[in-house]
């Protein structure tokens, strides 16, 4: 196996928040120290059984993984150092909650190797912030990012939503504007989903939650393709934007089509075409590392056509779009052959275009991506 990605799943956090559906529980702290213990032996075995491999991305999410005593994280990542051949130039990334990180606690994890960190922002305003039910206010994100960059981290990534219920297209604006002038190295942004099970859904279905309309979430939508470029922020997927060479490595790796191992409860991996999930409850995974079993739920091995569909959404997902010579090399297909009939109703309609040798959605693509993406797997 070439060099892959790492996926760490840290399923603490400290209060769930209200649009939140991830495998992540609060009230867990109790197990902490016996997760950390099964994370760790989880680890060594994984990286006995690949032979010590070639690692040169990691990603520690959750959850929050930062609510972790840092002595549980740095124990962590001393396992990965152990087990698996961690590439010098490697990228290796920890989520955190503005509310959860101190100096003291950044500075030792960069020490440990942690060199990218990803706070779940989500908003600058205060009043926003308490209906999603987070922990954290607008002084803490100012408190963290300086916290961070005082403990020498360079490359700070941080998340904004828009579509949140009394949210304005003026006041997502300002926040645009507020979280780019920190001068971050990467934003990732995202359109608010109501997930069935959620309270944010139950509110909804009951009448108790207003939204804002399409109409004002376009133009949400809008203001973020059109304020971040222009303060050097580059957008290289839907939803991400970076500054030059500070784009998500172990994301792209997903976009890409490329190998990744997930450890941890709910973990997800993708390994030699087949997908498979971890176990989301905590005491089970720890018992089925315990015993020596495998906490691995569900294995899916793509079929021929599920994988191609994976392989073209994924990549159109980035401005780099689709290589046609890459997918040809991967499945043996002419893509503009195979597909010729959808490629050019989509390219008629403006959603996509093409130099001949790359496939990529249009601006007007990008925001309605999920017809593109429709498009091709009906046709397939």
């Amino acid at each position: 196996m070439n060099e892959f990605g790492l996926y760490l799943h840290v399923p603490f956090c400290r209060q769930k928040c209200f649009y939140c559906d991830f495998a992540s529980y609060a009230g867990a702290e109790h197990l902490f120290t016996a997760y950390t213990a099964a994370l760790c032996q989880q680890i060594a075995e994984q990286g006995g059984l690949l032979c010590k491999p070639a690692v040169d991305t990691i990603y520690i999410g959750g959850g929050t993984p930062s609510l972790l005593p840092v002595q549980l994280l740095t124990q962590i990542m001393t396992a990965l150092d152990r087990s698996f051949s961690i590439q010098r130039e490697a990228e290796i990334s920890m989520e955190a909650n503005p509310g959860t990180v101190t100096k003291n606690q950044l500075t030792v994890l960069k020490a440990a190797g942690i060199n990218r960190l990803s706070f779940g922002v989500q908003s600058f305003n205060d009043s926003l912030l308490a209906r999603l039910g987070r922990i954290h206010q607008t002084a803490d994100t100012l408190a963290a990012l300086d916290y961070a960059y005082r403990a020498g981290f360079t490359n700070i990534s941080i998340d904004l939503m828009y579509g949140l219920p009394g949210q304005r297209a003026e006041g997502f604006a300002r926040e645009l504007e507020q979280a780019a002038a920190l001068e971050t190295a990467h934003l990732s942004v995202y359109g608010l989903k109501l997930e069935a099970g959620t309270p944010f859904c139950s509110a909804y279905d009951q009448g108790l939650l207003a939204l804002p309309d399409e109409i004002a979430e376009e133009a949400m939508y809008d203001l973020m393709v059109e304020v971040l470029p222009g303060q050097g922020l580059r957008r290289y997927e839907i939803s991400n934007f970076a500054r030059p060479g500070r784009e998500c490595r172990h994301n792209l790796k997903y976009w890409h089509y490329q190998p990744y191992l997930g450890l941890g409860a709910a973990a997800h991996s993708f390994v030699n075409g087949e997908r498979t999930s971890a176990v989301p409850a905590i005491e089970e995974y720890i018992r089925a590392i315990k015993a020596g079993s495998s906490p691995v739920i569900m294995r899916e091995k793509l079929t021929r056509a599920q994988a191609i569909a994976e392989y073209i959404f994924l990549a159109l997902r980035t401005t780099q779009g689709l290589k046609a010579a890459d997918f040809t090399r991967q499945f043996h297909l002419d893509f503009f052959i195979h597909f010729a009939h959808t490629f050019n109703e989509l390219r008629q309609q403006k959603l996509l275009a093409t130099n001949g040798r790359r496939v990529w959605l249009t601006d007007k693509g990008m925001k309605f991506s999920n017809l593109v993406f429709a498009a091709f797997i009906d046709d397939h």
